[in-house]
């Protein structure tokens, strides 16, 4: 049964539009340090490059806007609209103002945002924010052994980062990076005089990303 505060009575069409998003989604690029935590995650912005011209392409209408709560909180509606048949899935998230001020709402509206996207569309922002969790946390010391092997997994990576894949086209003024996208998966970003190459660049399996104006493959589908 439909809750009707959350969706409209009929999700048929949206529910098929939504999975043509899903299909299409682009990585959303880890593009911020976090210097608390020391870990990197996905600005607004970079959620919004991932998914903007999905949900466009498909015909579904994004918004977000602030609707009342408790005091010292901020309450958020995120809403999904299929502009063809007016179908509509929405969730509403409350969270704690850091600070009871414009600048406190700013940053709740920021954080609030990229969360109920990410959470309605799939997609994955952050490294698991468990690892921080303090030392007597946890039964029996599980969490202090996930943050003790998320550390070596951390400097093990920094220490010996994985060689991009020699299979990779060698091309006249194009250069290779690795990237991590959010869902784990470790990309290519080719740079350079790309728009020379494009030929040869899409033969070898990249894909052109109109947003973020670059050229980007899996490093698993080289």
């Amino acid at each position: 049964m439909h809750d009707q505060n959350y969706c409209s009575s009929e999700t048929t069409k949206l529910a098929k539009a939504l999975i043509q998003v899903q299909r299409t989604l682009q990585p959303a690029t880890k593009d911020r340090l976090n210097p608390f935590t020391h870990s990197n995650y996905a600005t607004l912005n970079s959620v919004m490059d991932s998914c903007r011209e999905a949900l466009l392409t498909n015909g579904i209408w994004l918004t977000q806007y602030p609707v009342p709560s408790e005091p010292g909180h901020l309450g958020l509606v995120t809403k999904l609209v299929h502009a063809e048949s007016g179908e509509w899935q929405a969730s509403h998230a409350v969270v704690p103002l850091p600070k009871n001020d414009p600048q406190g709402l700013g940053i709740a509206m920021t954080y609030i945002r990229r969360y109920s996207i990410s959470a309605m569309l799939g997609i994955v922002t952050e490294e698991d924010t468990d690892v921080n969790v303090p030392k007597d946390s946890g039964k029996n010391g599980a969490r202090p052994k996930r943050q003790a092997v998320a550390n070596a997994s951390r400097e093990s990576s920094l220490q010996s980062p994985p060689p991009i894949t020699p299979s990779l086209p060698k091309l006249d003024g194009i250069t290779y990076q690795e990237i991590t996208a959010t869902d784990g998966q470790v990309c290519i970003v080719a740079t350079g005089n790309t728009q020379s190459k494009k030929e040869l660049l899409a033969g070898a399996g990249f894909k052109w990303n109109p947003q973020r104006k670059m050229w980007w493959k899996y490093a698993q589908a080289s």
